[in-house]
């Protein structure tokens, strides 16, 4: 196998070096260095990843007032704010009746922020926009370090403009944080390759455990590339590395498992209820709503609740490629795939240890294993998941993509004569069709369109005259019209995402293509009607006063989309119909009115009202600052509440109000909905609104009163 990679050495000795005297080693030093780079980097690099990071910074904060995020997630934050409790287990809301169906990593992070700065919009944004821009920053770092500073300001460039990740940075949902952690772990497990000491391989593990307690399974999907690199590329004896695997394995466990451990063995009746599991533990959660079925989408016998409700298309191996998914994510991935290829066989009679082909193996294994996981999983699946693949497409199509130009430039090989140009070929009409597929959605698209055929066209011929002819200038041109013409679509999708709202429970980037189940590009195009998405005061707790111009709550019939752990029972329909939940409120009307008769009738009740599910309960909470019960969790399905818990509630004078609804229940929601209506006390909607018509004065609400004495 011919191997056409320069030997060590001469790829440095090529670099156009800054002239400047030795580094003295002093402070001053040290900060001229963090805005100029190392003395023998060239001297556009550093200034170039400073130009990306702003970049980065700006598309996921733009415009930051307008960013509604995910009320879910923003409603435990604020609960967290006011309760060491909820903030711990991670509950919806401050009395600790129901967690959220995440560990609460990410809602610590956004909480801390929170509790520090205050809560509103941009202190729980900073920490997302944290995380974005830093996962930019050390992936430049770690491809730089192998590849080389073109490589790695590639790398940084094209994850910077990956559309789903900046529509998902601008959110509350935890991805940015999951990649974030996830990307640390890559980060010391290559330094665990390079030295062979044991303790950077167990950092790694530990970050991939927060990364577990930030979104569960989905944190494991790169633990196989992270073995496998490990295990073939470290320079120690075979011994010591499987005995240094299962030192991390170890601390995988524990770093993954502590919370988790903590909780279960917590009673019951001293915690909240797991939200999205059967039996109320931590562990179900994991390997069913959150392990298995997402993969398998079915009822397992490991307790899989997910039942394959898509917003990203049908499984299979093109969904990436879908009208839904395909300008999310797809714009490199034919580049990526080739890039991959061509590396491994250009490092193919390397040493064992080499660490270039070490880091394509890692990123490589990175951007496979999750392209088959999303592509292939049958369970709940949105857009956003698949901002945790493009580490792996950035990494490849900069590292990848210089190694392809050094072998096209400098190889002798006829077969490299047409890798390069073909990669770029591959995307360039893939990134048309994708155009194509939008087109008459923007003047920003046609432009994009017209850019990336000029632009590839005009790279491909440069490639191929500039190579026979040898004019190596031309190929430097050409090479950068490639990024021009890979970037100019993904750019684009980038700034609608920035400059547009998005839904902030499903968000996506680019226009509406139409398809598939939810918001932004997924085709609802934004919150349900009847809701509103992400709603949350500015810069202090919630009043009474919902903030920026509704005029009520949502409807406990909403069929707002949440993000990456939806229930399979819950069926959604255009009009917002829900059919999950049985008889728990589902139907009826949540005004601010109510909210304001409730507040002034709470009588020193912990919770203000007990409702149907988490998306009517996150909003009530987010207007009234007050604690909400969500008796069954997201879909309505989870068995938290139970006729003697409700009694219990109420005979302690904790709760008086609760919401059911007039179409009955099934199983334990049938009985307290029959319960409420022989015991409670109906509130009628002339209590609290004003424009209640005489006929609908008389007419229930589906609000009723309890009190200790209605306890037998």
């Amino acid at each position: 196998m011919t191997t056409l990679a320069p030997p060590p050495g001469q790829e440095t000795a090529r670099r156009s070096h800054r002239a400047g005297p030795p580094a003295d080693g002093g402070l001053n030093s040290r900060a001229r260095r963090l805005f100029t780079g190392p003395e023998d980097d060239p001297r556009w690099a550093r200034p170039a990843l400073w130009g990306i990071l702003l970049l980065a910074t700006a598309l996921y904060a733009w415009n930051l007032t307008s960013i509604t995020g995910n009320t879910f997630y923003d409603a435990a934050v604020y609960s967290g704010t006011k309760s060491w409790k909820a903030f711990f287990f991670g509950a919806l809301d401050s009395g600790s009746f129901i967690t959220v169906d995440k560990p609460p990593f990410a809602l610590w992070v956004m909480g801390l922020s929170a509790r520090v700065f205050g809560y509103g919009t941009w202190q729980l944004m900073l920490p997302m926009i944290a995380a974005g821009t830093g996962s930019v920053a050390l992936l430049y770092r770690q491809i730089k370090r192998d590849f080389g500073p073109i490589a790695g300001t590639i790398s940084a460039l094209v994850l910077t403009l990956t559309p789903i990740t900046v529509a998902i940075t601008r959110d509350t949902n935890p991805d940015p944080i999951l990649v974030l952690l996830m990307m640390l772990g890559a980060a010391a497990l290559m330094k665990a390759v390079r030295n062979g000491k044991l303790m950077p391989l167990v950092w790694s593990a530990v970050a991939i455990g927060f990364a577990f307690n930030t979104k569960m399974m989905q944190a494991y999907v790169v633990l196989p590339a992270f073995f496998l690199v490990y295990l073939w590329a470290t320079n120690v004896s075979l011994g010591k590395r499987i005995r240094n695997l299962a030192v991390a394995t170890v601390a995988l466990v524990v770093s993954s498992a502590w919370w988790m451990v903590v909780v279960d063995l917590i009673p019951a009746s001293s915690r909240p209820y797991i939200g999205g599991s059967t039996d109320n533990t931590v562990w179900d959660l994991v390997i069913g709503y959150n392990g298995f079925g997402r993969i398998f989408g079915a009822s397992s016998s490991v307790g899989s609740q997910g039942n394959g409700a898509s917003f990203g298309g049908s499984s299979g191996l093109y969904r990436m490629f879908n009208e839904i998914m395909g300008g999310q994510i797809s714009w490199l991935i034919p580049f990526a795939a080739i890039a991959l290829i061509g590396g491994l066989v250009l490092r193919g009679r390397a040493p064992r240890t080499d660490a270039k082909r070490a880091a394509l193996m890692l990123w490589g294994g990175w951007f496979v294993l999750h392209f088959l996981t999303f592509s292939l999983a049958e369970g709940t699946f949105h857009p956003y998941y698949v901002t945790a693949m493009a580490p792996g497409i950035a990494a490849l199509a900069g590292a990848g993509g210089v190694l392809l130009y050094r072998a096209f430039r400098e190889g002798s090989a006829a077969k490299w004569a047409w890798v390069l140009p073909a990669a770029i070929a591959a995307s360039s009409v893939w990134a048309v069709v994708l155009l194509q597929r939008v087109s008459g959605s923007g003047t920003v698209y046609t432009v994009a369109e017209i850019v990336v055929g000029v632009a590839g066209i005009a790279s491909v011929l440069g490639l191929l005259v500039g190579r026979f002819t040898k004019r190596h200038r031309l190929m430097g041109f050409a090479a950068l019209a490639a990024v021009v013409a890979l970037l100019a679509g993904p750019a684009a999708y980038s700034v609608s995402a920035a400059t547009s709202s998005t839904n902030g429970t499903n968000p996506t980037a680019g226009p509406s293509t139409g398809g598939g189940m939810g918001g932004g590009g997924g085709g609802m195009g934004g919150a349900p009607s009847g809701t509103k998405s992400g709603t949350k005061p500015s810069g202090s707790a919630p009043s009474g006063t919902r903030p920026s111009g509704s005029g009520s709550a949502p409807s406990s019939s909403s069929s707002a989309t949440k993000p990456g752990a939806e229930s399979g029972s819950e069926s959604t329909s255009e009009s917002g119909a829900q059919s999950a939940g049985g008889g728990m409120g589902g139907g009826t009307q949540v005004s601010s009115e109510m909210i304001t008769y409730l507040k002034k009738h709470q009588d020193g009740a912990t919770w203000l009202l007990a409702v149907s599910t988490d998306q009517t309960a996150s909003s009530i909470i987010l207007e009234s600052g007050q604690p909400v019960i969500s008796m069954g969790g997201w879909s309505g399905s989870d068995n938290a509440m139970t006729l003697a818990k409700l009694k219990s509630l109420v005979k302690s004078g904790k709760l008086h109000y609760i919401i059911v609804s007039s179409d009955g229940g099934q199983g334990t929601n049938s009985a307290i909905t029959a319960w409420v209506k022989a015991h409670g006390t109906a509130v009628k909607s002339s209590a609290y609104s004003s424009s209640s018509s005489s006929s609908s004065s008389s007419t229930s609400s589906g609000l009723y009163r309890l009190d200790a004495s209605d306890v037998s």
